[in-house]
Protein backbone atom coordinates (compact mmCIF):
# COMPACT_ATOMS: atom_id res chain seq x y z
CA UNK A 1 0.00 0.00 0.00
CA UNK A 2 2.89 2.39 0.84
CA UNK A 3 4.39 1.92 -2.59
CA UNK A 4 1.06 2.54 -4.26
CA UNK A 5 0.65 5.82 -2.41
CA UNK A 6 4.18 7.06 -3.16
CA UNK A 7 4.29 6.11 -6.83
CA UNK A 8 1.77 8.71 -8.09
CA UNK A 9 3.44 11.49 -6.06
CA UNK A 10 6.88 10.54 -7.39
CA UNK A 11 5.61 10.57 -10.96
CA UNK A 12 3.87 13.90 -10.41
CA UNK A 13 7.07 15.32 -8.90
CA UNK A 14 9.12 14.22 -11.93
CA UNK A 15 6.60 15.85 -14.26
CA UNK A 16 6.70 19.04 -12.19
CA UNK A 17 10.51 19.11 -12.25
CA UNK A 18 10.58 18.58 -16.00
CA UNK A 19 7.95 21.29 -16.55
CA UNK A 20 9.90 23.73 -14.38
CA UNK A 21 13.08 22.99 -16.33
CA UNK A 22 11.32 23.63 -19.65
CA UNK A 23 9.88 26.87 -18.30
CA UNK A 24 13.27 28.11 -17.19
CA UNK A 25 14.95 27.13 -20.47
CA UNK A 26 12.31 29.09 -22.35
CA UNK A 27 12.53 32.08 -20.01
CA UNK A 28 16.30 32.35 -19.71
CA UNK A 29 17.53 31.26 -23.13
CA UNK A 30 14.53 31.22 -25.45
CA UNK A 31 13.94 34.98 -25.24
CA UNK A 32 17.57 36.04 -25.51
CA UNK A 33 19.25 36.70 -28.88
CA UNK A 34 21.77 33.91 -29.35
CA UNK A 35 20.26 31.86 -26.52
CA UNK A 36 22.75 29.25 -25.37
CA UNK A 37 25.47 30.74 -27.56
CA UNK A 38 25.97 33.54 -25.04
CA UNK A 39 26.42 30.99 -22.26
CA UNK A 40 29.37 29.56 -24.23
CA UNK A 41 30.81 32.89 -25.38
CA UNK A 42 30.91 34.32 -21.86
CA UNK A 43 33.50 31.88 -20.42
CA UNK A 44 35.46 31.97 -23.66
CA UNK A 45 35.68 35.76 -23.39
CA UNK A 46 36.71 35.59 -19.73
CA UNK A 47 39.44 33.04 -20.49
CA UNK A 48 40.73 35.10 -23.39
CA UNK A 49 40.99 38.26 -21.27
CA UNK A 50 42.70 36.47 -18.37
CA UNK A 51 45.15 34.75 -20.69
CA UNK A 52 46.16 37.98 -22.43
CA UNK A 53 46.53 39.95 -19.19
CA UNK A 54 48.54 37.34 -17.32
CA UNK A 55 50.69 36.41 -20.32
CA UNK A 56 51.86 40.03 -20.27
CA UNK A 57 52.56 39.97 -16.54
CA UNK A 58 54.06 36.46 -16.28
CA UNK A 59 56.53 34.52 -18.38
CA UNK A 60 54.69 31.22 -18.01
CA UNK A 61 51.60 29.85 -16.22
CA UNK A 62 52.04 28.05 -12.87
CA UNK A 63 51.37 24.72 -14.63
CA UNK A 64 52.09 23.70 -18.21
CA UNK A 65 52.86 26.14 -21.00
CA UNK A 66 49.38 27.38 -21.94
CA UNK A 67 47.76 30.25 -20.08
CA UNK A 68 44.37 29.46 -21.63
CA UNK A 69 44.43 25.82 -20.50
CA UNK A 70 45.60 26.70 -17.00
CA UNK A 71 42.87 29.26 -16.41
CA UNK A 72 40.25 27.07 -18.05
CA UNK A 73 41.08 24.25 -15.62
CA UNK A 74 40.35 26.52 -12.67
CA UNK A 75 37.71 28.87 -14.08
CA UNK A 76 35.35 26.17 -15.37
CA UNK A 77 35.48 24.14 -12.14
CA UNK A 78 34.75 27.22 -10.03
CA UNK A 79 32.03 28.75 -12.20
CA UNK A 80 30.13 25.44 -12.16
CA UNK A 81 29.80 25.89 -8.38
CA UNK A 82 29.02 29.61 -8.64
CA UNK A 83 26.33 29.20 -11.29
CA UNK A 84 24.60 26.27 -9.59
CA UNK A 85 24.68 28.00 -6.18
CA UNK A 86 23.32 31.25 -7.58
CA UNK A 87 20.48 29.62 -9.49
CA UNK A 88 19.45 27.26 -6.66
CA UNK A 89 19.49 30.22 -4.27
CA UNK A 90 16.79 31.91 -6.37
CA UNK A 91 14.75 28.74 -7.03
CA UNK A 92 11.76 29.50 -4.80
CA UNK A 93 11.61 33.16 -5.79
CA UNK A 94 11.74 32.28 -9.48
CA UNK A 95 8.98 29.66 -9.27
CA UNK A 96 6.92 31.31 -6.53
CA UNK A 97 3.70 31.69 -8.58
CA UNK A 98 3.74 28.00 -9.50
CA UNK A 99 4.44 26.90 -5.94
CA UNK A 100 0.96 28.05 -4.97
CA UNK A 101 -0.34 24.93 -6.75
CA UNK A 102 -0.37 21.68 -4.72
CA UNK A 103 1.17 19.73 -7.60
CA UNK A 104 4.43 21.73 -7.37
CA UNK A 105 6.56 21.69 -4.20
CA UNK A 106 9.53 23.75 -3.09
CA UNK A 107 11.82 20.74 -3.46
CA UNK A 108 10.68 20.40 -7.09
CA UNK A 109 11.77 23.98 -7.74
CA UNK A 110 15.21 23.39 -6.20
CA UNK A 111 15.78 20.10 -8.01
CA UNK A 112 14.64 21.54 -11.34
CA UNK A 113 17.09 24.45 -11.10
CA UNK A 114 19.89 22.17 -9.90
CA UNK A 115 19.48 19.59 -12.66
CA UNK A 116 19.04 22.15 -15.44
CA UNK A 117 22.02 24.25 -14.42
CA UNK A 118 24.19 21.20 -13.79
CA UNK A 119 23.48 19.83 -17.27
CA UNK A 120 23.88 23.25 -18.89
CA UNK A 121 27.16 24.07 -17.19
CA UNK A 122 28.65 20.63 -17.76
CA UNK A 123 27.79 20.91 -21.47
CA UNK A 124 29.38 24.37 -21.60
CA UNK A 125 32.41 23.08 -19.71
CA UNK A 126 32.93 20.23 -22.19
CA UNK A 127 32.51 22.49 -25.23
CA UNK A 128 34.81 25.22 -23.93
CA UNK A 129 37.48 22.91 -22.51
CA UNK A 130 37.79 20.72 -25.56
CA UNK A 131 37.55 23.81 -27.76
CA UNK A 132 40.62 25.17 -25.96
CA UNK A 133 42.47 21.91 -26.61
CA UNK A 134 41.38 21.80 -30.25
CA UNK A 135 41.86 25.39 -31.36
CA UNK A 136 44.85 26.56 -29.32
CA UNK A 137 48.39 25.26 -28.92
CA UNK A 138 47.47 23.74 -25.55
CA UNK A 139 47.91 20.01 -25.11
CA UNK A 140 47.07 17.71 -22.24
CA UNK A 141 46.84 14.04 -21.40
CA UNK A 142 43.55 14.02 -19.54
CA UNK A 143 42.65 11.73 -16.65
CA UNK A 144 38.88 11.87 -16.44
CA UNK A 145 38.43 10.33 -12.98
CA UNK A 146 39.64 13.34 -10.94
CA UNK A 147 37.95 15.76 -13.35
CA UNK A 148 34.56 14.03 -13.01
CA UNK A 149 34.90 13.84 -9.22
CA UNK A 150 35.74 17.56 -9.10
CA UNK A 151 32.67 18.34 -11.22
CA UNK A 152 30.44 16.30 -8.89
CA UNK A 153 31.87 18.00 -5.81
CA UNK A 154 31.60 21.47 -7.37
CA UNK A 155 27.96 20.97 -8.36
CA UNK A 156 27.10 19.40 -4.99
CA UNK A 157 28.73 22.31 -3.15
CA UNK A 158 26.64 24.68 -5.25
CA UNK A 159 23.52 22.71 -4.33
CA UNK A 160 24.34 22.72 -0.61
CA UNK A 161 25.21 26.39 -0.27
CA UNK A 162 22.50 27.40 -2.72
CA UNK A 163 19.84 25.51 -0.74
CA UNK A 164 20.81 27.18 2.53
CA UNK A 165 20.90 30.58 0.85
CA UNK A 166 17.49 29.88 -0.71
CA UNK A 167 16.13 29.73 2.84
CA UNK A 168 18.04 32.78 4.07
CA UNK A 169 17.18 34.95 1.07
CA UNK A 170 13.53 33.91 1.35
CA UNK A 171 13.36 34.92 5.01
CA UNK A 172 15.80 37.84 4.87
CA UNK A 173 15.95 39.32 1.33
CA UNK A 174 18.91 41.56 2.22
CA UNK A 175 20.99 38.42 2.72
CA UNK A 176 21.27 38.00 -1.05
CA UNK A 177 23.01 41.37 -1.40
CA UNK A 178 25.25 40.75 1.62
CA UNK A 179 26.23 37.30 0.35
CA UNK A 180 27.08 38.74 -3.07
CA UNK A 181 29.39 41.32 -1.49
CA UNK A 182 31.06 38.92 0.95
CA UNK A 183 31.71 36.22 -1.66
CA UNK A 184 32.92 38.48 -4.45
CA UNK A 185 36.60 37.71 -3.65
CA UNK A 186 35.94 33.95 -3.88
CA UNK A 187 37.04 33.96 -7.51
CA UNK A 188 40.45 35.19 -6.37
CA UNK A 189 40.90 32.66 -3.53
CA UNK A 190 39.46 29.61 -5.32
CA UNK A 191 42.70 28.80 -7.12
CA UNK A 192 41.60 30.00 -10.54
CA UNK A 193 44.64 32.21 -11.18
CA UNK A 194 47.19 30.46 -8.96
CA UNK A 195 47.98 27.11 -7.39
CA UNK A 196 47.97 26.39 -3.67
CA UNK A 197 51.67 25.57 -3.53
CA UNK A 198 52.78 29.05 -4.69
CA UNK A 199 51.08 30.80 -1.79
CA UNK A 200 52.86 31.78 1.45
CA UNK A 201 52.49 29.32 4.32
CA UNK A 202 50.13 31.50 6.34
CA UNK A 203 47.86 31.92 3.30
CA UNK A 204 47.90 28.17 2.72
CA UNK A 205 46.78 27.61 6.32
CA UNK A 206 43.69 29.73 5.65
CA UNK A 207 42.94 28.49 2.14
CA UNK A 208 43.06 24.85 3.21
CA UNK A 209 39.82 25.25 5.16
CA UNK A 210 37.94 26.53 2.08
CA UNK A 211 36.43 23.93 -0.28
CA UNK A 212 37.02 25.71 -3.58
CA UNK A 213 40.81 25.38 -3.56
CA UNK A 214 40.43 21.61 -3.12
CA UNK A 215 38.02 21.35 -6.05
CA UNK A 216 40.14 23.34 -8.50
CA UNK A 217 43.25 21.46 -7.38
CA UNK A 218 41.51 18.12 -7.88
CA UNK A 219 40.30 19.12 -11.35
CA UNK A 220 43.82 20.14 -12.34
CA UNK A 221 45.24 16.75 -11.33
CA UNK A 222 43.20 15.34 -14.21
CA UNK A 223 44.52 17.94 -16.64
CA UNK A 224 48.22 17.93 -15.71
CA UNK A 225 49.71 14.47 -15.29
CA UNK A 226 52.73 15.85 -13.41
CA UNK A 227 50.62 17.77 -10.87
CA UNK A 228 50.15 15.75 -7.67
CA UNK A 229 49.06 18.03 -4.80
CA UNK A 230 49.03 16.50 -1.33
CA UNK A 231 46.73 19.04 0.31
CA UNK A 232 43.43 17.94 -1.24
CA UNK A 233 40.87 16.71 1.31
CA UNK A 234 37.64 15.20 -0.03
CA UNK A 235 36.19 14.78 3.52
CA UNK A 236 36.56 18.52 4.15
CA UNK A 237 34.69 19.32 0.93
CA UNK A 238 31.97 16.82 1.90
CA UNK A 239 31.48 18.60 5.22
CA UNK A 240 31.06 21.88 3.34
CA UNK A 241 28.45 20.18 1.15
CA UNK A 242 26.44 18.21 3.70
CA UNK A 243 26.17 20.75 6.53
CA UNK A 244 24.53 23.61 4.56
CA UNK A 245 22.48 21.14 2.49
CA UNK A 246 21.06 19.43 5.59
CA UNK A 247 20.36 22.75 7.32
CA UNK A 248 18.77 24.19 4.21
CA UNK A 249 16.49 21.21 3.58
CA UNK A 250 15.37 20.84 7.20
CA UNK A 251 14.67 24.56 7.66
CA UNK A 252 13.02 24.98 4.24
CA UNK A 253 10.64 22.17 5.12
CA UNK A 254 9.71 24.16 8.21
CA UNK A 255 9.66 27.68 6.77
CA UNK A 256 8.93 27.37 3.04
CA UNK A 257 5.30 28.40 3.56
CA UNK A 258 6.43 31.54 5.37
CA UNK A 259 8.60 32.38 2.36
CA UNK A 260 5.74 31.84 -0.08
CA UNK A 261 3.42 34.03 1.99
CA UNK A 262 5.75 37.02 1.94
Amino acid sequence: MGRARHAPRSFASLRAIFALMLREMSTRYGRTPGGYAWAILEPLGALAVMSVVFSILLRSPPLGNSFVLFYASGYLAYTLYANVAGQVQAAIGFSKPLLMYPAVSWIDAILARFVLNLLTNVAIMVIVFFGVLEFTDASAKLTFGPMILAVILSASLGLGIGTLNCLLVGLFPVWGQLWGIVTRPLFLVAGVIFIYETMPAFVQDILWYTPWIHITGLFRTGVYSTYAPDYISIPLVMVWIMVPLALGLVLLRRYHQDILNR
